[in-house]
């Protein structure tokens, strides 16, 4: 298939776009190479999928509507996954605007190319943290996602509620994620994970916020793509949304669903970073803190709906996950 991929450069657009290549499919891929972390790292990832004769790369912003219409009109492509966006809670405390221009307007923006260019799916991510100060785990697609308690959050919510919209107006068959702390190689330098390790090894502190009473749902990279390629050919319909959403009447009025990806196990963070000292053989220097603006202090999810659409479910354990992260980091930056 002919796939078109926004945010190539990126943690999940570039492991994605890798195995799709590795199939044989011809990716698209789009990025702005933005300087919100390490250009260098963006730029790496893209010479990697440069080095595959069926990838093309286009380095253009989602908010450029003019340059977008273009590029979609030239290639074509059957499939759209769109990953691009401003990532990070934390500095969505600082730069909120760049989360408005990108997530909601870039969002915006290709959606109405395709209303008039209909791909054959439409899949796009969301976050885990839609759910926001809901206490109910483990999540499910139709839990409540009405309290949002970050800017990045809303943000995500907002372009779920504008792509259900143009779902049900155009029929544009529309799947959305909603990741749960995806970590691993190639992994982004904000992350926990990415930061840690970092600090570790060049003996600084880490910030543990909460005093360490964090639990997430950390889901490998793998596991996240190979969900997504099993979502790929499983196109939503009406019938199949009023059987999956019989709590929510909104999305049966349209070939639209919601999937959660995630391990579905619930980690500790205290032992997740245990896990990491281990791998590293090194003791990390703890400053514990307090919950920081805007998080949350548990995360969950429930699988239910991916396993009944795909039958795969995540499955590769923390300890695992670290010991591959810390491998490629070492690799990566060479140390000893």
């Amino acid at each position: 298939m002919k796939i078109f991929i926004t945010g190539s450069a990126g943690f999940i657009g570039f492991s994605l776009a890798k195995v799709l290549l590795d199939e044989g499919h011809e990716v698209i891929g789009l990025d702005a190479i933005t300087d919100y972390y390490d250009v260098s790292l963006k730029e790496k990832r893209t010479n990697i999928l440069s080095s595959f004769k069926n990838f093309t790369f286009y380095k253009e912003r989602l908010e450029n509507q003019k340059n977008l219409t273009s590029i979609l009109k030239k290639e074509e492509p059957e499939i759209i996954i769109h990953l691009a966006a401003q990532a990070g809670v934390r500095y969505s405390l600082e730069n909120p605007q760049s989360y408005i221009d990108s997530n909601i307007l870039g969002t915006f923006n290709l959606l109405e190319i395709c209303r008039h260019q209909i791909p054959k799916h439409f899949l796009a991510a969301s976050t885990s943290s839609v759910y926001g100060a809901n206490t109910d785990m483990p999540f499910l697609e139709n839990s409540k996602a009405d309290e949002p308690l970050t800017i990045y959050a809303a943000t995500k919510k907002s372009t779920e509620v504008i792509m259900h919209s143009y779902s049900h107006l155009w029929k544009i068959p529309t799947t959305v994620f909603r990741f749960f702390t995806v970590y691993g190689p190639w992994g982004r330098p904000d992350m926990a994970l990415f930061k840690f390790t970092k600090n570790i090894l060049e003996g600084k502190p880490i910030e543990v916020y909460n005093e360490g009473k964090m639990v997430r749902d950390f889901t490998f990279i793998d596991d996240l793509t190979g969900s997504i390629q099993a979502l790929i050919s499983k196109v939503p319909n009406n019938l199949d949304n009023e059987k999956k959403y019989k709590n929510d009447t909104l999305s049966s009025v349209a070939p639209f669903r919601i999937v959660n990806i995630g391990n579905s196990r619930k980690v500790e963070l205290l032992d997740f970073i245990s896990c990491l000292e281990d791998k590293l053989d090194m003791k990390a220097d703890k400053i514990l803190m307090g919950m920081q603006k805007g998080d949350v202090p548990a995360t969950w999810a429930d699988n239910n709906l991916l396993y009944e659409l795909t039958n795969y479910l995540p499955c590769i354990e923390y300890k695992e996950g670290v010991s591959k992260f810390v491998d490629w980091y070492l690799e990566y930056y060479h140390h000893k």
